[in-house]
């Protein structure tokens, strides 16, 4: 295996504004301790209170919807292992982007929820947010029912962003991007 050239790397993040990656897999503690971290960061940069707890919320619960997938789908080994991104845009805002592996199916089905919550405005949203509050849980269903995907539609500055790109047939690598 070929080592790492860890200064070309650094120069990409400092060039794109990454201020946290992570690829591997997720645990409960991993995910809790890089939040602290993103907080620590954020803070140190001076930035806005709002904008901390926007990113850090969109942060986790990205975080939390891959390992819960992860372990609710049996997908092992290399499969389970995610990516996260958090930068900081040419125009100043924060970007929380994530990647996994995922059955192609869901992948499908997340990107046409995605696609739809992008073609809506912050009232429309807010309504959606209360519709979906209103109605029952079904008992197979993840938990949230899609609240945590619609709050962080509400919370970003632009649309969300997906992309779905196949594998091998029966599963695809999904991509999400969140700007705040």
């Amino acid at each position: 295996m070929e080592q790492p050239d860890v200064q070309a790397l650094r120069e990409i993040f400092i060039r794109q504004g990454i201020m946290l990656c992570f690829n591997g897999p997720f645990s409960a503690s991993l995910i809790e301790e890089m939040g602290r971290a993103l907080r620590t960061h954020m803070e140190g940069w001076s930035a806005e209170q709002g904008a901390v707890a926007d990113v850090f919320s969109v942060y986790i619960e990205i975080a939390q919807n891959i390992r819960k997938y992860a372990v609710r789908t049996a997908l092992a080994g290399a499969d389970e292992q995610a990516t996260v991104v958090v930068s900081r845009t040419e125009e100043g805002r924060y970007a929380v982007s994530a990647g996994n592996v995922v059955r192609d199916d869901d992948g499908l089905a997340l990107q046409a929820r995605i696609q739809t919550l992008a073609r809506m405005d912050k009232t429309e949203l807010k309504a959606e947010y209360k519709r979906q509050m209103r109605l029952p849980m079904p008992p197979d269903a993840a938990s949230g029912a899609g609240l945590g995907l619609i709050d962080m539609a509400r919370k970003a500055c632009v649309p969300l962003d997906c992309s779905l790109k196949p594998m091998n047939g029966q599963r695809s690598f999904f991509n999400l991007r969140v700007v705040i």
